[in-house]
């Protein structure tokens, strides 16, 4: 059987997707059913690095500094995201899963 993750932007708006597409198992960090997985992001799982964090010398921007294009970027995952964080990633690399809807806020 394969899945169709469905990615909310927070739980209580997962709960409601989750209701009325038979996804009725609750799992830890997600529902499950109906060929469903509904889960949820809690705002911004995932935020770029800090130029400073790069380099000290961009903690401080000067024009000449600009454009600050890092080669690799860099992302931060805060601590208190971590686990949901863990728990969508690892429901996207699912073999089961074919499929991936952001049920998430235009902008």
């Amino acid at each position: 059987m394969s899945f169709q993750l469905v990615i909310a932007e927070k739980p209580s708006v997962a709960r409601s997707i989750a209701a009325v597409i038979g996804a009725t198992e609750k799992q830890n960090g997600y529902w499950q059913g109906g060929g469903y997985l509904v889960s949820w992001c809690i705002g911004h799982l995932v935020s770029f690095a800090e130029a400073g964090q790069y380099d000290e010398k961009y903690c401080k921007w000067k024009y000449e500094d600009l454009p600050i294009l890092p080669q690799p970027w860099q992302f931060i995952v805060p601590d208190e995201k971590k686990q949901q964080f863990e728990i969508v990633r690892a429901l996207l690399n699912r073999p089961d899963v074919d499929s991936v809807t952001a049920a998430t806020d235009a902008g």
